[in-house]
């Protein structure tokens, strides 16, 4: 793919989804870090339900070392792995009160050395809470790179690695959401929308579906309603 039909693609997106932002509710930075580390291998509806118990009662490091271990876990046993995830966030929360005056750090350093955290989550946060041209590939990203050929790679290191380098400074900040909503409510994982998708024309897939059915509408998110599907 050459590099005027990767903006072009870039352009389509962003004008169908004019407020890309994460499904994940928060109201601080330590809200969405707690979010994106519990969304690992975990539905956003899923993590926001859990969340909307345990955030009116446990918000900041403090709070959540008040509930201990086993009062944690209570919150979120209806999340894949969450014993794992109860144990780092006890630790993380610790080391953000130790380390960081209980504030979300700014750098991606001091994020990824915080238990849970990986580049991925780290690139989130960088993203979405402090508006930092962070880009986290995710299964969505990392499928729709590959399938459309906007940035193909065999890894999401890499696919990241070629979004860094092919995509504008204009669409760098939320490329990271256009991906994702695209991939989650368009190019959907078994059976993409290609008849309602905006960059048909330019995806460079070469198994294009040809059925109508369903390829109309897309579903809301967070309040707003992407226009994924062709007018």
């Amino acid at each position: 793919m050459n590099q005027k039909k990767r903006l072009a693609i870039f352009d389509r997106l962003a004008e169908a989804i004019p407020h890309p932002t994460t499904e994940l509710q928060y109201s601080t930075p330590f809200e969405l870090l707690i979010a994106v580390v519990l969304s690992a291998q975990a539905t956003d509806k899923g993590v926001n339900k859990a969340t909307a118990k345990l955030f009116p009662i446990a918000n900041t490091p403090q709070d959540i070392l008040a509930l201990g271990l086993e009062g944690l876990k209570k919150y979120i046993q209806t999340i894949n792995l969450y014993n794992n995830k109860a144990a780092n966030i006890i630790k993380l929360c610790r080391q953000l009160l130790d380390n960081h005056a209980g504030q979300v750090p700014q750098t991606r350093e001091e994020l990824e050395a915080l238990p849970g955290v990986g580049r991925k989550t780290a690139s989130v946060i960088l993203n979405t809470a402090f508006g930092q041209n962070a880009i986290a590939v995710d299964t969505h990203i990392f499928r729709v790179s590959n399938r459309t050929g906007i940035a193909p790679g065999k890894n999401v290191r890499e696919v990241e690695n070629k979004l860094e380098k092919w995509v504008p400074e204009k669409h760098r900040k939320d490329i990271h959401h256009l991906l994702i909503l695209h991939g989650r409510y368009t190019c959907i994982a078994r059976k993409p929308k290609c008849p309602g998708c905006v960059i048909e024309d330019l995806c460079e897939y070469k198994e294009k579906t040809s059925d109508l059915s369903g390829s109309e509408m897309v579903t809301p998110f967070a309040g707003n309603s992407p226009r994924l599907a062709k007018s």
